[in-house]
This record gives C-alpha cells, sequence and structure tokens, in this order.
C-alpha cells in the first residue's frame, strides 16, 4: 500500500488515479500517525514550497515524514515534494527538510524568450542508474510544471538531467528517497513506469 500525503494542496488526484490506472493500491492521508507508518510514500506537489512547509509544520506531517524516512521507508518526491527534500528553497526562502544536501533554485533559462514557469513535455536524460528509472530510455519525455529546480550538492545524488534554456536536474535520490522534477502521473508511459516501479521498490539504490 502506498501513502499518497495530503497537506491541502498538490495533485493528489492525479497522483491516485495514475497509481490506480496501473492496478498500484494506494490511499491519501493527511494523518500523520498514517504516514509515519506507511508501508510506501509519495510526497506529491503543486504549488508554494512556503506554504507547503507551513502547512507540513502545522499538521505534525514534517515529523511523520522525518520519522519515515529515518526508518527506512520508500519515499518518492514529485515537484514541490521534491524540492523540499533539499535543505532549502530560494521560493520563500524556506527551510527544507534536509534529506539531501542542496538548494531549490530559480529556474533562468539562457533563452529570454523561454517562459518560466516551464509547463509542457520534455526529455529526460538519465545519468545512473536507479530502480525507479529503469524503464526510462535516454530522451524518453515526461511532463513538467515547475518554475524552479533541484540543485544536490553532490552529483551522486543526480539521477537525471532536463533541458529548458540550459541543462538542469530533474531527478535526484539518497538511500530510501527518490524524487522528480517532473510529474510521473502526468508523463504517461515513462511516468507510469516510475509508479510502477516504485510500488516495487525496496529502498535501496542497486
Amino acid at each position: 500500500m502506498i501513502t499518497i500525503v495530503d497537506y491541502n494542496a498538490g495533485n493528489l488526484r492525479s497522483v491516485k488515479r495514475a497509481c490506480d490506472a496501473v492496478g498500484i493500491e494506494s490511499s491519501v492521508s493527511s494523518t500523520a500517525s498514517e504516514v509515519a507508518k506507511a508501508e510506501r510514500i509519495i510526497f506529491p506537489g503543486i504549488g508554494h514550497a512556503r506554504t507547503t512547509m507551513e502547512t507540513l509544520l502545522h499538521s505534525g506531517l514534517v515529523d511523520a515524514l522525518n520519522a519515515a524516512r529515518e526508518r527506512g521507508t520508500p519515499i518518492l518526491g514529485i515537484c514541490v515534494g521534491a524540492q523540499l527534500m533539499l535543505d532549502g528553497s530560494d521560493e520563500g526562502p524556506v527551510e527544507g527538510l534536509h534529506w539531501i544536501a542542496g538548494r531549490t533554485r530559480l529556474l533562468q533559462p539562457a533563452d529570454p524568450a523561454l517562459k518560466v514557469p516551464h509547463i509542457g513535455w520534455n526529455e529526460v536524460h538519465v545519468l545512473r542508474p536507479h530502480p525507479l528509472l529503469a524503464s526510462i530510455a535516454d530522451g524518453d519525455r515526461a511532463y513538467f510544471v515547475h518554475g524552479y529546480y533541484l540543485d544536490p550538492r553532490d552529483k551522486a545524488n543526480r539521477y537525471a538531467d532536463s533541458d529548458y534554456g540550459g541543462t538542469f536536474c530533474c531527478a535526484i535520490g539518497h538511500a530510501n528517497v527518490f524524487a522528480t522534477q517532473f510529474h510521473p502521473e502526468k508523463s504517461g508511459r515513462v511516468g507510469l513506469s516510475v509508479l510502477e516501479n516504485f510500488a516495487k521498490w525496496d529502498g535501496a539504490t542497486c
């Protein structure tokens, strides 16, 4: 069973429908005690990083997410959920969960004709193997909606890149945590394969 974290924002129903589409059992919960003991967790996101973190702190979900991570629960972050796994975000600014060293930074394409936020399909370039990316071929396309991007400090935490007027990181991971800037639930076959792989993942990176 996958628990999808509800923090009064994000695209919860889309994530739930995507899980249903590939036969993955899932539930949506905003209850800290349920999240803390979940078998697997999806931390989704569409929204503002600072508002999201304030809601998580107020609801006790920060402690619940930290407890789950510390006991080795596989966790998948999406978009804002991914961004808050880093030390902090320039969208606020706001302090993150400190799960992966680095920061979320403003997307600033070199081409001024490219609009921010970046909305649409872009190629994903896998940099190193990970169980969740096992079904993605280099150059497969995924769907993005974001004005900020992931900037991990250690290259070993960087699993995939994309390009929008310059290269940016679109997938990060460490131990039992993995996260994507793109939206698996909106990315067709490519995204559904990430969710299917997550449902089988034991939290190990190899």
